[in-house]
């Protein structure tokens, strides 16, 4: 069997952790996008209605009706206040969860290098192993009659020797 990647656990929940951003950040970019969606309902209502109003000034309104249409109109203000600070703060939410996106899906690559890497030595340690069976039955072919049985023999005792039977 080849050596383990010791840091396996670590990598393993790096990637769990990186699909949990993931998620919470899908999440934070709905929110947002919620917010952002009823500011605009809201700013669209209010130019709706603003049109409304001077198009009835133009006509000619009571000072009855000019005090309704204001207030109204400040009503819906009040609503967008809050609307707008919304957006704001699900806009910086969602900034900082993209930013701890990005630490994590830097951490999963970091762990992932070194894995590459663990691999390639591994690889270049079976090659060698690999390399040395093969020049030891080149040398014993010549002094030996069967050839084949001393390549299997060298072939299970260097795997034995490195780990490699199953």
């Amino acid at each position: 069997m080849p050596p383990v990647f010791k840091l396996q656990p670590l990598l393993d929940l790096s990637k769990l952790r990186l699909d949990e951003a993931t998620r919470e950040l899908g999440q934070l970019i709905a929110g947002e996008q919620e917010a952002s969606r009823r500011l605009a309902i809201l700013t669209q209502y209010r130019d709706e209605y603003q049109a409304q109003f001077r198009a009835a000034a133009q006509r000619g309104i009571s000072r009855e009706e000019w005090n309704n249409f204001t207030r109204f109109l400040a009503r819906i203000d009040d609503a967008i206040v809050p609307a707008a600070q919304s957006v704001a703060l699900t806009q910086q939410r969602t900034l900082a969860g993209k930013q701890n996106w990005v630490g994590k899906q830097g951490r999963v690559r970091a762990f992932d290098t070194l894995a590459d890497r663990h691999r390639a030595v591994v690889a270049g340690h079976q090659n060698k192993a690999e390399q040395k069976v093969s020049d030891e039955f080149g040398a014993r072919q010549h002094a030996s009659q069967d050839p084949q049985s001393d390549l299997l023999s060298l072939l299970a005792a260097n795997r034995a020797k490195l780990g490699l039977l199953t």
